[in-house]
């Protein structure tokens, strides 16, 4: 039987002042202004719109995801958050993140996002080499980046995480090592570290730039693994590294198979409904013009539908096998309600293979599976569905989910 997992929000505020040449997300270059007031009153009518499906549950983390969420100003996220409090339970402590790109923020907005209630930063640094942010097409410098961490700092924030990226066009060992070590000369409570992929449909994929080999990258990502941990930080999840009690808590729910609320152009949501047994997933409009007139045409999503049990539990162990701490079998039962005869198949090889280990209540990849975990994912694909389940090609399996998204 389905039972009703923790429940987190997710706000996409999708433009950015230019689209990095890697980046997959859906982002917009900002071409005249963003259209601040009106795209805050949508999330608003988006919310109202979903309220039914969520009443009385509390949420326990927010999320602002972008695009960069720094282009708004903090008046605007006040309002957000204001009609956010008004309309749904939200928890005590609750984690209220927003995304930020050094150059986009003026010095006092932090102050300004902290006084609307926001208490995490992301902040999307990526390298504080100059040569490597400009073969991203990043529109900051490290200087920029620094002082934008002073400001977070000085803006009263001490939870806040810093993206960075390794295996760059150019990059050696050393200066990956050096982008640690800078990093955590700030101090964060959090760091997202992921390799640059060529994904489908970005500009680096249509000029591929020239990456370091397969083993010289693997040897940077364990040097610079050697150093997080020496610092004190967990790897608790294939791309992120935190201080004790500080993992990202809305990701930690995502891939957690929790439930999650989602307003904004492109945003993706999940929804348990234990009176019907069913898990909905939704994903709104992409683009912000279809999505802006959506209270208008009340024509929200570009996809709606129920998982069936294939599905739930690919979805359920594509997300958890990226913990380190795997995955527990009691939460995989209350969250899909499918029984654990339906995986025992499929762990015992994962098993066999070296891939998996187990006990009475726990899964969790092996060093071994840990490494080829894509391969280890791949193996939950439902057996008589070779494509995957809709919008999850074999391909897609070995996407990394970049940054903090």
């Amino acid at each position: 039987m389905l039972s009703l997992p923790p429940l987190t929000l997710y706000i996409h505020l999708p433009w950015c002042v230019r689209k990095c040449p890697y980046c997959d997300f859906n982002s917009h270059a900002v071409k005249d202004q963003i259209p601040e007031a009106e795209y805050v009153a949508t999330l608003m009518a988006d919310l109202d719109n979903l309220l039914p499906q969520v009443w009385k549950r509390p949420v326990h983390a927010i999320f602002f995801g972008g695009g960069t969420p720094s282009l708004f100003s903090g008046a605007a996220i006040s309002q957000i958050l204001d009609g956010v409090r008004a309309r749904l339970q939200l928890s005590p402590h609750a984690e209220v993140t927003l995304e930020a790109n050094p150059g986009t923020v003026e010095h006092d907005h932090f102050a300004r996002y902290r006084t609307a209630g926001v208490n995490r930063i992301s902040l999307g640094v990526q390298s504080f080499n100059d040569q490597h942010l400009r073969r991203l097409g990043r529109i900051h410098g490290s200087d920029e980046a620094r002082l934008a961490i002073n400001s977070i700092r000085g803006a009263g924030f001490d939870n806040f995480n810093i993206d960075l990226m390794f295996g760059l066009p150019g990059q050696t060992e050393q200066q990956a090592l050096l982008d640690i070590d800078t990093a955590l000369s700030f101090e964060p409570t959090h760091l997202s570290h992921y390799q640059l992929t060529l994904e489908p449909n970005t500009a680096f994929a249509a000029n591929p730039p020239v990456l370091p080999d397969e083993d010289s990258i693997a040897d940077c990502q364990q040097a610079c693994a050697e150093n997080l941990i020496a610092a004190g930080f967990e790897h608790y999840e294939v791309s992120a590294w935190s201080r004790p009690r500080h993992a990202c808590q809305h990701n930690l729910n995502y891939w957690q198979f929790g439930d999650y609320l989602a307003i904004g152009a492109g945003a993706h949501g999940k929804l348990t409904m234990p009176a019907t047994q069913t898990i909905l997933r939704y994903a709104r409009h992409r683009h912000p013009k279809i999505y802006l007139a959506a209270p208008a045409t009340g024509n929200w999503n570009a996809e709606y539908r129920e998982l069936d049990d294939s599905e739930r539990s690919f979805d359920f162990f594509l997300n958890g096998l990226r913990l380190r701490a795997g995955i527990s079998l009691p939460v995989f039962q209350a969250r899909t309600g499918l029984p654990l005869a339906s995986i025992a198949e499929t762990v015992a090889a994962a098993t066999r293979q070296g891939l998996l280990q187990a006990s009475d209540e726990r899964l969790w990849p092996t060093e071994l599976g840990w490494r080829f975990l894509n391969d280890l994912q791949a193996m939950f694909l439902p057996a008589d569905n070779a494509n995957g389940p809709p919008d999850m090609q074999p391909a897609d399996v070995s996407a990394v989910i970049a940054g903090e998204h």
